[in-house]
């Protein structure tokens, strides 16, 4: 299937203004107390504005149905996110995949929920985009605390002082020392607890491991 990107106009960071809205909510560093078997789904055109919210995506956001129709999806996107998460998630759902990531959002009254997102691509019958699907839940505070947001304030503070490809660039590095790819990253996390790396051998798997670049330097110096 062809993505046809060039039909719909989608900015690479999804950086809509927020139309038709009559305030921001200002950040708050209080988490949102909230009901975390509600799942949270909503439909949204190419251009990410919102074309349908559950009762589960008003009862937790705060915002009336009428509130969020026709506005840009990005109405719960929270200031503490680094855009890069957001750049690869466009990528992928352009081309059709299916993109898993971990979210910091921000509820009407500014307090943050972090979840868990997996957005699917729908396409029309000429099999062109023609919207996306996403779907939220919880995920686990030990996740959040331990390994996703000490790595997007790393993220977020090299956006701020050097800019996105800077900080895109620490992300694949990142990523690249694991094995995985961010999608991949989020399900092993979520999946096994840990920040590890893939069995598989990856980029620096070699370089990194006792037995590979460090074990084969003290070998040489025994000679």
């Amino acid at each position: 299937m062809q993505t046809q990107a060039s039909n719909y106009n989608v900015t690479p960071l999804g950086e809509e203004k927020l139309f038709g809205l009559s305030y921001k909510p200002t950040p708050s560093d209080r988490e949102l107390d909230w009901d975390k078997s509600k799942i949270l789904l909503s439909k949204t055109d190419v251009k990410g504005n919102i074309l349908y919210a559950n009762e589960g995506f008003v009862d937790v956001t705060g915002y009336d149905d009428f509130e969020v129709m026709d506005k840009p999806h990005n109405i719960i996107r929270h200031p503490d996110m680094p855009k890069v998460i957001f750049k690869l998630m466009w990528e992928d759902i352009r081309k059709g995949k299916n993109f898993h990531g971990i979210l910091k959002n921000m509820s009407k009254t500014g307090r943050y929920f972090w979840v868990v997102t997996d957005f699917k691509t729908l396409y029309d019958e000429d099999d062109s985009i023609k919207s996306f699907i996403g779907k939220q839940k919880s995920i686990s505070d030990k996740i959040v605390n331990e390994f996703i947001e000490p790595l997007y304030k790393k993220l977020l503070q090299i956006e701020k002082s050097t800019g996105v490809d800077a900080s895109e660039n620490y992300l694949m590095g990142f990523l690249e020392e694991r094995g995985y790819n961010y999608v991949e990253y989020i399900e092993n996390l979520i999946t096994t607890g840990k920040d590890e790396k893939k069995k598989k051998k990856g980029f620096f798997s070699g370089f990194f491991s006792t037995k590979g670049f460090f074990a084969r330097s003290n070998s040489t110096k025994k000679k």
